[in-house]
């Protein structure tokens, strides 16, 4: 289970306890290639170069699964001051619904 995240130089860095799945990061719908994870005493460090290509005004949401599950994400702002964080969760809240519509259509 991912028990924390953060945003550090360019690099989204998680901790992952227990057994660790084969993740993905979803950016758009795409994959991001850069994944790494490193064993440490209790759990996974995972780290994840951000593309400077993909920041660009407004919200960006990343989105974490195993399989067609969803397992964490996060969101950057930039730009424009943001009104409220609420605009980061709604972004993410769209980038899962748009997984699940996947899996929805593959099995219909």
């Amino acid at each position: 289970m991912l028990q924390s995240s953060r945003v550090h130089e360019g690099v989204w860095e998680g901790h992952w306890q227990g057994d660790l799945p084969a993740l993905t990061v979803l950016h758009a719908g795409r994959p991001l290639p850069g994944l790494s994870v490193q064993a440490l005493e209790e759990g996974w460090a995972l780290r994840l170069p951000i593309p400077v290509a993909l920041l660009s005004e407004g919200v960006q949401a990343f989105v974490i699964r195993s399989g067609p599950e969803v397992v964490g994400g996060f969101a950057i702002g930039a730009g424009a001051v943001l009104d409220e964080d609420l605009r980061a969760e709604v972004a993410l809240l769209r980038a899962e619904l748009e997984l699940l519509k996947q899996v929805v259509r593959r099995l219909g």
